[in-house]
């Protein structure tokens, strides 16, 4: 029904581009044009816009990007050098729920990385917890050596079901909690959890959605979240990326911060993307000091069944210690 819809859509935009076009080159011919030629020309520039679209529907958004990235650090415990962490983010499960193939596809794809701990920045759902009904069977079948570890991003508290009142709102976001949990993921409701090897350890924290801008609720902790992490080289989830320049970078032992939020607009041109208007950080990989941040811009949709110029994201990090055995 999605592709079909969306098909429509372009054809309707795609005939009133043409009806414009007509007018257009109706009002050039009083002034000595040809019209036939201007129609042509206007017809074929005012058909780029949705033959990108149906690009965006069928094909990049089916489409995955691996991006590889080392993070460097003598904080890295030697035990560590070579881990491998595999970031997703706003997987939007609603954007698949015609598309299971598509996200079971995904699946195999993050599992053949052979990554040591999955770690997932937020927005598993755009709605409410029912998406899981058509997924959870599939997202139970990622597996890393260290486990799946996840936050809560905007969309998981059931805010954006208008007509819902508060209370159910809070019921179904408590449902998303324990069906999460009920998968064998590790969600960290501003908490921390160590991993070890040896006697080496890294910490994983986990804060609730915290933004800076004000459009969207907050109920992060980061203090309480930080307190007992006692590993020797820190990562912190926080879903919005505005996070990091409002209260993380006031955390010097913090040392990497993987977000998500943007989607990079789910589009760009040339590199570009009109998201960075918005957010200073929405793609890639930041640095301020000595803390790094990292914002992927998610396997999903929302709004928009498209993705031009930003196609899904995984992320594999990497570790390399500095230290010597």
């Amino acid at each position: 029904m999605e592709f079909y819809a969306t098909a429509i859509l372009l054809l309707s935009i795609s005939a009133a581009l043409a009806i414009i076009s007509a007018i257009v080159s109706a009002i050039l011919k009083l002034f000595g044009l040809p019209f036939l030629k201007s129609f042509k020309r206007g017809l074929w520039s005012l058909l780029i816009f949705p033959t990108l679209l149906l690009y965006g529907n069928l094909i990049e958004r089916n489409l995955t990007n691996v991006e590889e990235v080392e993070i460097t650090s003598e904080k890295i415990p030697a035990s560590f050098d070579g881990y491998r962490i595999v970031q997703i983010s706003d997987i939007h499960l609603r954007s698949y729920e015609n598309r299971r193939k598509r996200l079971q596809k995904t699946v195999d794809e993050i599992n053949a990385l052979n990554p040591d701990v999955i770690l997932s920045t937020g927005d598993l759902v755009s709605l409410n917890s029912s998406e899981l009904d058509f997924s959870e069977d599939i997202l139970r079948k990622l597996e890393a050596k260290d486990g799946v570890y996840s936050i809560l991003g905007n969309h998981d508290y059931s805010h954006y079901n208008r007509d819902w009142s508060e209370e159910k709102r809070r019921e179904d976001a408590a449902s998303l909690i324990r069906r999460q949990r009920g998968m064998g993921w590790h969600l960290l409701l501003n908490e921390n959890r160590q991993i070890t090897r040896g006697s080496d350890t890294i910490s994983i924290i986990g804060v609730e959605n915290t933004s800076a801008k004000n459009r969207f609720r907050s109920s992060g902790n980061l203090p309480k979240a930080i307190e007992g992490s006692n590993g020797s080289y820190k990562i912190l989830l926080t879903h919005d990326p505005s996070h990091w320049r409002s209260e993380v970078l006031d955390h010097p032992d913090i040392d990497l911060t993987l977000s998500g939020h943007t989607h990079g607009m789910q589009s760009s041109l040339f590199g570009w993307s009109i998201i960075s208007l918005l957010y200073d950080e929405y793609k890639g990989l930041y640095k301020e000091g000595e803390q790094l941040l990292y914002v992927n811009i998610g396997l999903g949709e929302t709004m928009f069944p498209f993705r031009i110029g930003a196609p899904p994201e995984i992320t594999l990090f990497t570790l390399r210690s500095t230290r010597h055995p």
